[in-house]
């Protein structure tokens, strides 16, 4: 299938990681363990989030920067995997994260390491980049901030986006999620406990979750994506509200499936598909995902199977919420 092209799409990592994979049979204390199979990959969700957009035959700009030695690495890596990485160059050391999968018993082991402090003249020359590249088109703005970059940060930038007839999609948590909301993003991605922050209330049914999504939407945001976790996702957008449940898969890794996810919700609002069919492309992207080992992303043929797996439903308890 060949679709229009579509305006610009950024993705901006300020915390960008080398991802080491290793599968193991079993973790012992104080003993050497040998792995059985490892991997190497470039990581932080605004790159997981444009290697799923390339799998989807979106291209990407992915703005990010890189130090030291592992930033060297980092540059290799994602040179093969991205066709416009845009690497600023910042003292200090890239960090690098640590998958461990245990196959006996069952068990995912995640360590993040420390990234370099990003100084004030490296954060303009970023959102400068950012702004530039994206024009009226797509920004994605997810991850972690580095201790030196304030939890206002992605808020100031979406406003600037705005001004410009831009859409930021941002997927973050904390305080940086809590003030962007008034930025008036066109999508944010939080799961349900990060909606009972914002919201003040525990959520414990969908009908809850639906409602405070439409709260949340009714602030100026043009979608709100509630991720469930084994209870699949919800997709409110002012007008109805959408729920649809993952597909059942074998899972081998949750590493990237967040970040697949958010790819194929933009994906599909981007080419004006409607938000049931983002929802049902998200998750799908997501479940292909961790049916993959390690750090390693989803196969478009095999997501493409399981998109006819995912059912959505319309739940519009929260109209006019």
């Amino acid at each position: 299938m060949t679709h229009e092209p579509l305006p610009p799409v950024v993705t901006l990592t300020l915390n960008p990681c080398v991802d080491v994979s290793y599968d193991i049979a079993h973790l012992i204390e104080d003993q050497k363990v040998h792995a059985t199979a490892n991997r190497y990959d470039p990581g932080g969700n605004g790159i997981n989030v444009a290697r799923a957009l390339k799998r989807l035959h979106v291209p990407a700009h992915a703005c990010c920067v890189v130090a030291g030695e592992i930033g060297q690495l980092f540059e290799r890596l994602v040179a093969h995997e991205l066709d416009h990485p845009h690497c600023l160059r910042i003292e200090g050391e890239t960090r690098v994260n640590v998958t461990i999968q245990q196959s006996e018993p069952r068990a995912q082991f995640e360590v993040s390491g420390l990234g370099p402090p990003l100084s004030a003249l490296a954060r303009q020359e970023l959102v400068d980049e950012v702004l530039g590249l994206t024009g009226g088109g797509y920004a994605v703005l997810t991850g972690s901030l580095c201790p030196s970059v304030d939890a206002g940060f992605y808020a100031e930038l979406a406003q600037q986006l705005r001004l410009q007839a831009a859409h930021p999609v941002i997927d973050t948590q904390g305080a940086a999620l809590a003030q962007v909301i008034d930025a008036r993003p066109f999508l944010i991605k939080p799961n349900r406990y990060e909606v009972e922050q914002l919201v003040g209330r525990a959520l414990p049914e969908l009908v809850d979750v639906a409602k405070a999504a439409c709260e949340l939407q009714s602030r100026g945001i043009d979608y709100v994506c509630v991720s469930l976790g084994g209870a699949g996702a919800l997709l409110a957008d002012g007008e109805h509200t959408y729920h649809a449940r993952a597909p059942e898969v074998a899972v081998a890794s949750t590493v990237g499936a967040g970040d697949s996810m958010l790819a194929g919700l933009l994906t599909a609002l981007a080419r004006s598909e409607g938000p049931a069919e983002a929802l049902r492309l998200g998750l799908a992207c997501g479940s292909g995902t961790a049916m993959q080992p390690g750090t390693e992303l989803f196969e478009y043929n095999q997501m493409q199977t399981l998109l006819g797996r995912v059912d959505v439903v319309r739940v519009d308890h929260c109209m006019h919420a």
